[in-house]
């Protein structure tokens, strides 16, 4: 993906306020897979600017909250708001330590080269979802809503025999890529670049479901100040351009 200079430099000089004051040191963190395209952007240009180094494990929102409320501990959880308060309510993130800085709809592909259904509308949706062969949808935020919505379409029982769940941290993308599943549903930017897949658009408005990503600052971190930098660099306004660009928008903004 492209490096924007003036969006980097503008960044840098944020980050230097946000990191600034404290020695170098190891930031771990555990990040869901729908923030790895902005991410990836944006921790080099805080450990440029910092000096701290963070390494960062891969997961769905439901494999690390289960993971963490078994007891591991990183430095940074960067799950669905709710992940992070309910891993706070059970004493393993840091109460104040919520920090909101992206939000996602959710999105449709297709396996490359499929026709590509009309999703303009609820009631078109619920027809292409009817005619599809088969569907995959995640086992995170988007899945759970996808769930319901089928329901108060009034066809889950009706596609039940035809959906394909894959298990936390596993991109419905791969799937639909590898002929597994013909019509997928995910978080949008884990749709929008994936390679093998034609992404449709998001959701239609008047059933869009939007998760806000938060982070939080784990009780047992080896270097929470560094932590907590981190966390405002992300929700920085300079993060702006980054988190448009891969289909997300800053959590602060309005729907």
């Amino acid at each position: 993906m492209t490096r924007h200079p003036l969006a980097a430099l503008g960044l840098s000089a944020v980050l230097c306020v946000c990191g600034a004051g404290g020695q170098a040191a190891e930031v771990k963190v555990m990040a869901a897979n729908a923030l790895k395209d902005a991410y990836l952007e944006l921790v080099p240009a805080f450990e440029k600017a910092t000096g701290h180094k963070v390494t960062t494990v891969w997961s769905g929102t439901e494999a690390i909250a289960r993971r963490v409320a078994a007891g591991e501990a990183v430095d940074v959880v960067l799950v669905a708001a709710p992940s992070v308060d309910r891993l706070i309510a059970a004493g393993r993130l840091a109460p104040g330590s919520r920090t909101d800085f992206a939000k996602s709809g959710v999105g449709v592909a297709v396996r490359a080269g499929l026709p590509r259904p009309d999703i303009s509308s609820g009631q078109a949706l619920k027809r292409s979802v009817l005619a599809a062969g088969s569907i995959a949808y995640s086992s995170g935020p988007s899945g759970f809503y996808l769930e319901e919505l089928f329901k108060r379409m009034g066809i889950a029982d009706q596609i039940a025999h035809k959906v394909k769940q894959p298990a936390s941290g596993v991109q419905v993308a791969d799937l639909l890529a590898r002929g597994e599943a013909d019509l997928g549903f995910q978080q949008v930017p884990e749709l929008l670049h994936a390679k093998g897949v034609d992404y449709l658009g998001a959701l239609p408005p008047e059933i869009q479901n939007v998760t806000v990503y938060a982070g939080g600052v784990h009780v047992a971190a080896a270097s929470p100040d560094a932590a907590g930098a981190l966390l405002r660099a992300l929700a920085a306004p300079q993060a702006a351009p980054i988190l448009r660009r891969i289909g997300m928008e800053p959590a602060g903004t309005a729907p």
